[in-house]
């Protein structure tokens, strides 16, 4: 199970109360229209805060909106929820492969954190942070050295700036 898109992350809908489901789906249905998306968004993130599927659907909202930096400030929302899930450290930067199961499909919260990584990575890059984003794909692939996720694609484009495919 990989995501070949960074918008993409996984997460649940299980105990997500119904009127937060509804919420997220008017959300969508809503898109176009950014305010009207944003309170069904609101709402949904008022009923249920700290659940997964909420944090996660607005960060998709603003990551396909492409507002990068917002999205980026939500998804570490998500990457705190999910260390603290793991018991893993605050700061990505001192997360370790033996300080959770990275490489189980059955450890949705460590698999979640990894997608989370590695999307983080690829929103630093595309806001011009080269340096910031490297680190956390290194770091993710550090993690996940099978590369469960996909990650090592997003390094591989950046050694790869600048040179011509005749390369």
């Amino acid at each position: 199970m990989t995501s070949a898109n960074p918008g993409e992350l996984p997460c649940s809908l299980a105990g997500l109360p119904a009127a937060a489901e509804r919420h997220l789906e008017l959300a969508g249905l809503a898109y176009t229209q950014d305010s009207l998306a944003e309170k069904h968004l609101g709402e949904a993130m008022r009923i249920a805060p700290g659940h997964l599927a909420v944090q996660v659907g607005y960060y998709r909202y603003l990551f396909y909106k492409g507002r990068l930096q917002d999205a980026l400030a939500q998804l570490d929302v998500c990457m705190g929820n999910a260390a603290a899930q793991c018991g893993l450290p605050e700061d990505w930067r001192k997360a370790q492969p033996q300080d959770a199961e990275f490489g189980s499909y059955d450890s949705l919260w460590a698999r979640f954190y990894l997608f989370a990584l590695k999307a983080h990575g690829y929103i630093r890059m595309r806001l011009g942070d080269l340096e910031g984003g490297s680190a956390a794909i290194t770091k993710a692939m550090q993690l996940d050295p099978t590369d469960k996720v996909g990650a090592k694609i997003l390094l591989e484009v950046v050694e790869r700036r600048g040179r011509d495919d005749d390369d």
